[in-house]
């Protein structure tokens, strides 16, 4: 009798830690910001004080800084706009806002007008590289975790695997970030990367950052449902963020019902949170969806 005693406590306890990650709201909002140079500052963007609020740094990425960048091996460099996201700004955001925090997005879509690609020379090197240059660069910055956006490849799924769920776990381990997340979209090859990563060291990954607005700009609140359903699927147990872009793109845009499906979500207890691309594409617009996208989450939460 003990011992099935035991055994339901047991059930009921796991089966409680499953809700907790797959069933419950957050007042999560992140957005990159400083790809584009187009003089965003922080204290440009609106906060909500009810929200806990990511600004993503974008990008740092292991090129050259040269007039022709070139693969590096894990020597990160900043690619984001430094005069106007210094690290004085850091601080003094930081410092105006408690809730807010502070990371760095690693590789993303391009560099020099040219595919970034992840192009490791060896594990060991890359993973060696990539700790000292972005310890260096998180601390200098002032910095609280990294996100990864690796959109183009030249190593296989595992090679990617190991280098960056060594990296995050190193990182966490030597106290440097607090949480990490990745940005993958659906693509086969980015899908093929990212899961691999997933499936070995998901247990270190915070966030998934998942780019719907990658998907065809005529998606509906139905499909976009279903979009979720299935990244919620290809990463299990994940907290998967919805997401839009503020510029010229495509998924499910707000005028076409992206806070519809934001609300179904959070009646499911699904609405993980909410992260827009980008604060420099929305600046021109006075930020409309940025304080749309906080109020949803800041309300009864």
């Amino acid at each position: 009798m003990k011992f099935f005693i035991m055994f339901l406590t047991l059930a009921l306890i796991q089966a409680l830690v499953f809700l907790n990650v797959d069933a419950i709201n957050s007042n999560l909002f992140r957005e990159y910001i400083g790809a584009e140079f187009k003089n965003v500052k922080f204290s440009d963007v609106p906060i909500n004080k009810n929200t806990n609020f990511h600004f993503i740094l974008s990008f740092a990425i292991d090129y050259t800084t040269s007039s022709t960048p070139s693969p590096a091996n894990g020597k990160f460099n900043v690619f984001w706009d430094s005069g106007n996201l210094s690290p004085i700004q850091v601080l003094s955001i930081k410092k105006s806002h408690p809730k807010v925090k502070v990371a760095l997005s690693l590789g993303g879509d391009t560099v020099g007008n040219k595919f970034a690609y992840f192009k490791p020379s060896s594990v060991d090197g890359w993973v060696s590289n990539a700790v000292s240059s972005l310890t260096g660069i998180i601390k200098m910055y002032h910095l609280d975790g990294i996100d990864i956006d690796y959109e183009h490849f030249k190593a296989d799924s595992s090679t990617f695997a190991e280098c960056i769920g060594r990296l995050i776990m190193t990182l966490k381990k030597n106290n440097v970030i607090s949480f990490a997340s990745i940005a993958p979209f659906d693509d086969d090859q980015v899908q093929h990367h990212y899961m691999a990563l997933w499936k070995r060291f998901g247990h270190l990954i915070d966030y998934v950052n998942f780019q719907f607005y990658a998907y065809d700009r005529q998606t509906n609140v139905s499909q976009f449902l279903r979009y979720f359903e299935t990244q919620m699927s290809n990463y299990e147990g994940g907290k998967i963020l919805v997401s839009f872009t503020s510029a010229a793109g495509g998924g499910l845009s707000p005028e076409n019902g992206f806070f519809t499906a934001c609300k179904m979500l959070k009646r499911r207890k699904q609405l993980h949170g909410i992260f827009i691309w980008s604060a420099d594409d929305s600046k021109s617009k006075g930020f409309k969806y940025e304080k749309q996208s906080q109020a949803l989450l800041a309300k009864s939460h």
